[in-house]
């Protein structure tokens, strides 16, 4: 384990991330920020393994982040690499896995219950949950980003790509939103990070 590690998570998660960490054939690495995943798990083809994690988040989104990985590990060891990746099998190993960790020594208060409730039955994505998103959004350091949800209607925004885009209506759970440039419709996830224009495009 790469001792740097240890410094992206809580203090008080330390010594329980050192103990689930010290197994054999298991790397992690801290990588700069990725725009499409905070993390990852691979199965390497010399059969050991490599956990990777985003070193732009905050403690406590990296925290969630590295177990949700761990639990992909444990989850490939205890079924094998036929499950599904974000199936009942990795969803049981990761509720146990993070069941320790949900406690006020490690999270701020605020967090408790928007962990509990999404640990009733965990997401591929913690971003899918809007609620609990943005409250870990709150621990960020202060950037220019904006989540679409707060993005007025008809409001532009710009990503990390430069593509730009007007905000349209809300659907059950997604936003619509046409491309300036072509003019197509597409469907943003609430908690898709954007940069919200001055001033509007016509």
């Amino acid at each position: 384990m790469q001792t740097p590690l240890l410094n992206f998570i809580p203090i008080s998660a330390k010594p329980m991330i050192t103990t689930l960490l010290a197994v054999d054939g298991l790397t992690v690495k801290v990588k700069n920020e990725r725009k499409t995943r905070h993390g990852d798990y691979r199965a390497l083809p010399n059969g050991k393994h490599q956990i990777t994690v985003n070193s732009n988040l905050n403690c406590y989104r990296f925290l969630i982040t590295l177990i949700h990985e761990i639990a992909h590990f444990e989850a490939y060891k205890t079924y094998g690499r036929f499950i599904k990746p974000h199936g009942k099998e990795w969803k049981q190993t990761f509720q146990h896995l993070m069941l320790p960790f949900l406690s006020p020594d490690i999270f701020p208060t605020e967090l408790l219950p928007l962990l509990a409730n999404h640990f009733k039955n965990p997401k591929a994505s913690s971003d899918t949950d809007t609620q609990l998103a943005f409250a870990l959004k709150q621990f960020d350091e202060s950037n220019d980003k904006t989540y679409v949800f707060e993005v007025s209607l008809n409001q532009t925004f710009k990503l990390y790509n430069g593509r730009i885009f007007k905000r349209g209506n809300k659907r059950r759970k997604r936003y619509e939103c046409v491309e300036v440039n072509s003019g197509k419709l597409y469907l943003f996830n609430p908690n898709a990070e954007v940069e919200v224009l001055d001033k509007n495009i016509n």
